[in-house]
């Protein structure tokens, strides 16, 4: 341990021992998955990130060995680890600079967003130097200001290369590929279950791959029209999960997000008619029930039952605010009365 402990002292890196570990230290080959919570503080104590309570969930980090993730330091400092130990890392500058951008990504995944949003499509490098606010005053003040950071990590579980189910950000291109259509059956037999929350993560996850890949190809060529065709019924079913769980805004974003570059789907339409009548635009819903008739007069009966629902619901609503607004008046009038009496 002290040959390790010289070793990253000469690179920048103190190492604390907190409460140590169990068992002999692993190796640590390409493909092994280590499990961990960090903590991120800066070096007064300010703490920055912690992965036990991010985004309201307690979920520890996973990094599969060798796959190049953005913070290298974090790679080099596991390797010196047991299972079970609690160590506190102090790294200069040049490991941390780009820890805001990491930051962003995980801050953005625990939130159930896309890890890239907030980000400009830039190096790391050239974000780290640009003036793009990210979002978050911690983070843009550390991007501003880049300075070392102290790392608390607690290595939960090391597991060798081969003896875990590979996970889709840990793949090769290729393999994301042939992924993609199980999540998708996997999130549809999740929906079938009545677990739409699962099932939306499912959609959120192939989306997200897809997406990565996408980013690879030019708009509008070959490759990035045919990853877009795969996107787009994932985004819907994405949708329909939103739609249940009653986040309206986010269903209007992603379905007109479809329709500005396929003006012919149906199934957008529809779907963000339902949500336009779900927040009360009904002016924005009637012209999207009648584009989905348009498209696909089949759908006429669907679409007068959509279209009552929300009549009956707009009728509703105006029976209870005459019997707020006939309430207040009475009120209203008794006041006056017992003031003139008085």
């Amino acid at each position: 341990m002290e040959e390790i402990d010289i070793k990253l002292k000469a690179d920048g890196i103190q190492k604390k021992v907190i409460s140590p570990g169990k068992g002999q230290l692993s190796r640590f080959p390409d493909g092994t998955k280590v499990k961990f919570h960090y903590r991120t503080s800066l070096c007064d104590g300010t703490m920055l990130d912690d992965s036990r309570t991010m985004g309201g969930h307690c979920k520890p980090m996973e990094l599969i060995l060798g796959k190049k993730f953005k913070l290298p330091v974090w790679e080099q400092v596991v390797t010196t680890m047991r299972e079970g130990e609690v160590a506190e890392f102090t790294c200069d500058v040049k490991h941390t600079a780009l820890y805001p951008l990491v930051s962003l990504s995980l801050r953005n995944i625990s939130h159930g967003k896309d890890p890239l949003e907030g980000q400009r499509h830039c190096c790391g490098i050239a974000q780290v130097h640009s003036h793009h606010s990210m979002g978050h005053a911690d983070l843009d003040k550390l991007q501003a200001n880049p300075q070392p950071l102290v790392f608390t990590l607690e290595m939960l579980e090391i597991l060798p290369p081969g003896s875990f189910q590979m996970e889709i950000w840990a793949m090769t291109d290729d393999q994301k590929l042939q992924a993609i259509p199980q999540i998708h059956e996997e999130g549809n037999a999740l929906f079938k279950s009545g677990d739409i929350t699962a099932a939306a993560e499912k959609y959120y996850n192939a989306i997200a791959c897809l997406k990565g890949l996408q980013m690879k190809e030019r708009p509008g060529d070959e490759n990035w029209i045919k990853l877009d065709h795969m996107i787009t019924p994932l985004l819907l079913n994405y949708c329909q999960c939103k739609q249940l769980l009653g986040q309206y805004y986010e269903v209007l974003d992603h379905c007109s997000s479809i329709i500005n570059k396929y003006d012919d789907n149906v199934k957008a339409f529809f779907k963000r008619g339902k949500a336009h009548a779900a927040v009360w635009n009904e002016t924005e819903a009637r012209a999207d029930f009648a584009k989905v008739i348009e498209l696909d007069p089949s759908l006429e009966t669907s679409v007068a039952k959509e279209l009552r629902a929300m009549e009956d619901r707009i009728r509703e609503k105006q029976k209870e605010e005459k019997g707020r607004y006939k309430n207040l008046f009475n009120y209203s009038s008794k006041t006056s009365a017992t003031a003139s009496t008085g």
